[in-house]
């Protein structure tokens, strides 16, 4: 009876399947969204801070002496280059004048005389000479004379705007004093103080623009760059031409400089998904053909109001814009458009959109 028990029981542990273990489910890929980016041509701008100078401010100086008649223009007044500005009194220039015209004359006269003596022989060369140098004075003496009363007429050397009257009517002034000054401000010049460190990115020819603190904008050129720094600062002085023919714009303000100095090729981002890597580069996670998270080191060309350009990242590029913080390199990932997924996933939360079962 004990073998035919065993026996049954054996029989019965033969013909069953085993048991298998239950699988455990494999772990379905962390969803992600992504944006898809292509990079656009963008201009790499030198953004600096500067001043507005005139193209010429000219001090216009007395070239003789005397007192202050009148003025033929008011401060302000646009004026043409040999416009009368100013004229001074003319005292005894012209009895001055009359007697060096007068001397002159008579010099000339001894002069015609010595030569008809001398072709008839009755005067020595020397004789000739003495009266020709005497001529030659008196004419000197008239001419300056004439230049002195030129003088008291005092004209704008260059076209611009009268900006400040130095010596009021009745006031005396010397030879060499100011009298008037005279600003240019066609063209205007920016002027902008480049760091050392940038001072390579910066030519002549590059284009500029220009922004006023009043809003205003304006396009120029750099014109001028210098060659050696500052010895304070080590910045280089670089001047930007900025044409202003109707003269609306003012100089002598501050104003914001913006050089072109190259055009890149470069993705604009939100600074949202732009992280840090374990070697603290600056960069953004994406999701490479294989749906794998890859990190791209990016430098950033410029910044904006709604958003900031980058390079360093392919033209084309899903860019994971939420879930980045979630998901480490080399990491599959299930990609979601950002425009299927917008509404369920916000930058900062754990992933929502998951494969379903």
């Amino acid at each position: 009876m004990l073998v035919l028990v065993v026996a049954w029981i054996a029989s019965g542990l033969i013909g069953r399947e085993p048991l298998e273990e239950p699988a455990e489910d494999a772990p379905r890929p962390m969803a992600v969204a992504v944006a898809e980016h292509r990079a656009e041509p963008v201009e790499r701008l030198l953004v600096l801070q500067g001043r507005v100078e005139p193209d010429q401010r000219v001090k216009v100086r007395a070239e003789t002496a005397g007192q202050v008649a009148e003025w033929a223009v008011e401060r302000g007044a646009e004026v043409e280059e040999g416009d009368l500005l100013v004229r001074l009194r003319m005292d005894d220039r012209e009895a001055r004048l009359r007697q060096a015209i007068a001397r002159e004359r008579g010099a000339e006269n001894e002069f015609e005389a010595t030569q008809r003596l001398f072709a008839e022989r009755h005067a020595s060369r020397t004789a000739l000479e003495a009266r020709e140098a005497e001529l030659e004075a008196a004419r000197a003496e008239r001419e300056a004379v004439e230049l002195d009363i030129r003088n008291t007429r005092i004209t704008a050397p260059l076209m611009g705007t009268l900006n400040r009257r130095v010596a009021e009517r009745g006031e005396f002034v010397g030879v060499g004093d100011p009298v008037a000054e005279i600003v240019d401000n066609d063209p205007l010049l920016a002027v902008v103080w480049v760091p050392q460190h940038q001072i390579g990115r910066v030519r002549p020819g590059q284009e500029a623009r220009i922004r006023f603190l009043d809003g205003r904008r304006a396009e120029g050129e750099v014109r001028f760059v210098a060659a050696v720094a500052e010895p304070g600062t080590q910045t280089f002085r670089t001047e930007v031409q900025v044409p202003n023919p109707e003269r609306a714009l003012p100089s002598g303000i501050s104003a914001g400089v913006d050089i072109v100095t190259e055009e890149v090729r470069a993705n604009k981002l939100s600074p949202a998904v732009m992280a840090l890597d374990d070697d603290g580069r600056v960069g953004v996670k994406a999701v490479d053909d294989d749906d794998r998270v890859v990190f791209h080191p990016v430098e950033v060309v410029r910044t904006e109001r709604d958003g900031v350009w980058v390079t360093g990242l392919p033209d084309k590029v899903r860019v994971i814009t939420v879930g980045h913080g979630f998901v480490t390199v080399g990491e599959r990932v299930t990609p979601r458009p950002q425009e299927a997924v917008d509404g369920t996933l916000a930058p900062g939360t754990a992933p929502a959109v998951e494969d379903t079962p």
